[in-house]
């Protein structure tokens, strides 16, 4: 199981190192991480292979919002069922349950704010359980699942010199 993890840590730090050179970290052979990833992809705990995108560096429009739900459930209604509901749609990147004053964190994604926000009023408001949105757009992302966005001058002190 520790390989498992360790080999988990190494695929969330860069996805695309090749099976020799995550084999020689682990220090095992590349059989053994292939059939580590076999199992893991199996398991259901590898769901995808993701690139991180800075869009700011991207010539295309692009928005994404951070969208806070209220829902309120009936006898017949679970937090499964609304999830599924609201995850079928292609504008919506992550879904999570969370704990706090909302129920639901929904990133949304789209060509504009306009988008988003027809998109929230229009597919996910009308929702019968939801009874409250709260949208937060993304106005810049500094770190995304780990990634850092800096462009490398981290250091915003002054420069004396002698």
């Amino acid at each position: 199981m520790e390989a498992k993890r360790e080999l988990l840590d190494l695929l969330l730090s860069d996805a695309r190192e090749s099976t020799e050179d995550i084999a020689r970290q682990l220090g095992t052979d590349a059989a053994m991480v292939e059939t580590l990833v076999d199992e893991l992809e199996s398991e259901g705990a590898i769901r995808g292979y993701q690139a991180v995108v800075d869009w700011d560096n991207v010539d295309e429009s692009h928005v994404r919002a951070e969208v806070e739900l209220n829902v309120e459930l009936d006898r017949e209604t679970k937090y499964r069922d609304i999830a599924t509901r609201i995850a079928k749609f292609p504008e919506v990147s992550a879904l999570r349950l969370v704990s706090g004053s909302y129920d639901f964190a929904v990133d949304v994604e789209g060509e504009s704010m306009h988008d988003v926000s027809r998109f929230v009023s229009e597919q996910i408001a009308p929702i019968p359980e939801v009874t409250q949105t709260v949208t937060h757009f993304v106005m810049t992302t500094y770190k995304e699942r780990g990634v850092y966005f800096g462009d490398g001058d981290d250091d915003e002190r002054l420069a004396i010199s002698p």
